[in-house]
């Protein structure tokens, strides 16, 4: 598993979870995130572990579709580039500064 794949995924299970079901959840971030085999993702769910990989390639094509449609991740990847950026030549604006980790904060909770 490509390590750019692993972190595009989790990034969009971050932002996409919700909206998918609990075995869609459960499954990408067994597998993603805990870095779960697909042969112990089977075992523990006593399903085969074509099931679990069907699952999982049917999961990642949902997680991609939201973010075609929505854009909530790659919109966050660009606020977080030009934050930087004003923070890098605005540094020494206390008041900037302040109110652009403010924003930062609401970004990630």
């Amino acid at each position: 598993m490509e390590i750019e794949k692993t972190n595009r995924m989790n990034a969009l299970f971050e932002f996409y979870a919700t909206l998918l079901t609990e075995k869609q959840m459960n499954y990408i971030e067994l597998y993603y995130a805990d870095d779960y085999s697909l042969a112990e993702i089977a075992e523990a769910y006593h399903v085969s572990r074509q099931a679990v990989y069907d699952n999982i390639k049917r999961t990642e094509k949902v997680l991609e579709s939201y973010e075609t449609k929505l854009h909530m991740y790659s919109d966050y990847i660009v606020r977080e580039q030009i934050f930087g950026d004003i923070l890098t030549k605005y540094a020494t604006d206390s008041y900037l500064v302040e109110q652009i980790l403010i924003l930062q904060s609401l970004e990630n909770e």
